[in-house]
């Protein structure tokens, strides 16, 4: 359990935050505290590279190869300034979570029935982590192609000894001239900058949701065998105690899951329109690029770097409502039958609280496995549309 909490705090302190929520207490959803200064530049460095991929799309808006390469970019960096602003807004709240989760960890293994009471984490933390380094692999190898393509391009052609009018490693228009010297180099290094900190953020952003996913998972699962071990048998007055520890426990880790869904509400209504934007652009590049083998690479790895990116919400959004559901299935499963009638009432309400679906979601957008293979399908749809139109 210890490795999900140091990939969490990992997470945290690769975007520069502190390791311990501030002390004023201030309530969930104002993120408590100022915001230092790093922070804000954070934010506003990101975001000084809307100007020139907007003026990059507009000024290209009547060569649609030019302008969708553009918007690909343009959406990209527009997701990632939604994800950082969140975080910034509900900056304690995550460490609040962290915490959270430390406590009931040190909580339940006082009394160790199998290891440490967590020992299936270890397998589903490994998958988080194999989706946390696969996603900031993917990310950071297509932005280090975009790096390093146009320096490659200029050792190419000085080889050669061929004119070679020099491009920044992404589709924008500084205020500037960024063609000769020394504004290239100056548009070169501002472009890198801005590509650390798009990566950064949305990776971390992006592993501190399916590390709390899993920890949810752990302790809803963790819940259900309470659940079923419990003996129904024993005197009234131990089922009660037994019973309110149980109710006690499942509704922190249903404070804890409405908490995370309200943290990333704006997060997942962003990752929902904006990949469903970006897969449309995308799609069309590469069916206009068929012939390129090179640019084929490259969007197949920016295309599946988003679609990674949205299936992590997804599988985080299915998994919290599948083993919210099997809290009814453990209540059904035990030996109810043994406690006494007054008590069976009481196991009810567990079940009844059960059955409501419990969805990371955002207006018409819920984080779920089905919505994941609908966007697959109308990708899908619309290659077939543009081949169809070519």
């Amino acid at each position: 359990m210890a490795h999900i909490f140091k990939l969490q705090e990992y997470c945290l302190r690769a975007m520069g935050h502190s390791h311990e929520p501030d002390s004023s207490g201030s309530g969930s959803g104002s993120g408590g505290g100022a915001l230092s200064l790093k922070h804000v530049v954070s934010l506003l460095f990101a975001a000084s590279a809307q100007y020139p991929l907007i003026h990059n799309v507009v000024y290209h808006r009547n060569n649609m190869e030019l302008a969708t390469a553009g918007m690909s970019v343009l959406l990209t960096n527009l997701l990632t300034l939604f994800k950082i602003a969140t975080f910034l807004v509900y900056k304690q709240d995550f460490w609040r979570m962290i915490q959270s989760f430390r406590q009931m960890h040190q909580q339940s293994s006082r009394n160790i029935r199998d290891g440490d009471g967590y020992g299936y984490v270890a397998e589903a933390n490994k998958l988080a982590s194999l989706l946390g380094r696969a996603y900031c692999t993917s990310c950071a190898a297509t932005g280090l192609y975009f790096m390093v393509s146009p320096i490659l391009k200029i050792i190419a052609n000085s080889w050669r000894g061929t004119t070679y009018v020099r491009e920044l490693p992404m589709p924008l228009r500084l205020p500037f001239n960024y063609v000769d010297s020394p504004g290239y180099e100056i548009g070169f290094v501002y472009i890198l900058l801005v590509t650390i900190v798009v990566v950064s953020y949305a990776s971390a952003v992006d592993g501190l949701f399916i590390s709390f996913a899993i920890n949810l998972r752990a302790h809803f699962q963790t819940l259900q065998r309470d659940i079923r071990t419990t003996d129904f048998s024993q005197s009234e007055h131990e089922f009660q105690k037994a019973l309110k520890d149980l109710v006690d426990y499942h509704i922190r880790l249903l404070t804890l899951s409405k908490r995370l869904r309200v943290m990333y509400m704006p997060i997942v209504f962003g990752q929902f329109f904006i990949t469903s934007l970006q897969v449309g652009v995308i799609i069309y590049q590469l069916v206009t690029n068929m012939d390129s083998i090179m640019a084929l690479l490259v969007y197949l790895s920016f295309l599946g770097s988003i679609m990674l990116q949205l299936f992590i919400y997804c599988y985080g959004g299915e998994i919290i409502k599948v083993e919210s559901h099997r809290v009814d299935v453990a209540v059904q499963l035990s030996n109810w039958y043994q406690a006494a009638p007054k008590l069976r009432r009481s196991l009810a309400f567990i079940i009844l609280r059960s059955q409501r679906d419990l969805l990371i979601k955002a207006g018409f957008y819920e984080a779920s496995l089905g919505n994941f293979l609908a966007i697959c399908r109308a990708a899908l749809s619309f290659i077939t549309l543009i081949k169809s139109i070519e």
